[in-house]
């Protein structure tokens, strides 16, 4: 089976300057964990997770070091607010990980399972954005064509 068997094709994306408060609203409303980021040409150019965002509310370990390593996590959550108020070129990971549609599902679980990542962009030969793959989308894929694989042999 290859990825673009089980691929999802209507993608959400995010551009360099679109405002951290927006892909917050994306995510949260639809429950993704991330967005790949496109140039104009819809041409993958990163990938921003919620991670990336989060990251910004910890200290730096030079922060961590000039104050003992105490931090009151409570005053953290409220620079929350002023995250919101970056775009997703201060946070996002550049040149993101993706596979192609004709990627069999597992070697792009091994580049998953490698990256630690749950979902990957599909782009074309031209580095553009064709669809994104999950775990998911894989694990339920391979349930399936197992559970048919079953059902013929019992049949026979």
């Amino acid at each position: 089976m290859r990825v673009d068997e089980v691929m999802t094709r209507n993608v959400r994306t995010a551009k360099p300057e679109t405002r951290l408060e927006e892909v917050a609203a994306v995510m949260c409303l639809n429950r993704l964990s991330g967005l790949p980021v496109v140039d104009d040409d819809e041409c993958l150019i990163g990938f921003v997770a919620e991670r990336d965002i989060l990251h910004y509310l910890f200290p730096s370990l030079d922060d961590l070091m000039e104050n003992s390593g105490i931090r009151d996590f409570e005053q953290m959550e409220q620079q929350y607010g002023a995250t919101l108020g970056m775009t997703v070129a201060d946070v996002m990971h550049r040149g993101a990980v993706s596979v192609t549609a004709d990627t069999p599902l597992l070697r792009a679980t091994s580049v998953m399972v490698r990256h630690k990542f749950r979902r990957i962009p599909v782009v074309d030969a031209d580095g553009r954005l064709s669809g994104i793959v999950s775990i998911g989308d894989i694990h339920k894929a391979l349930f399936k064509h197992s559970l048919i694989g079953h059902e013929r042999r019992q049949a026979a």
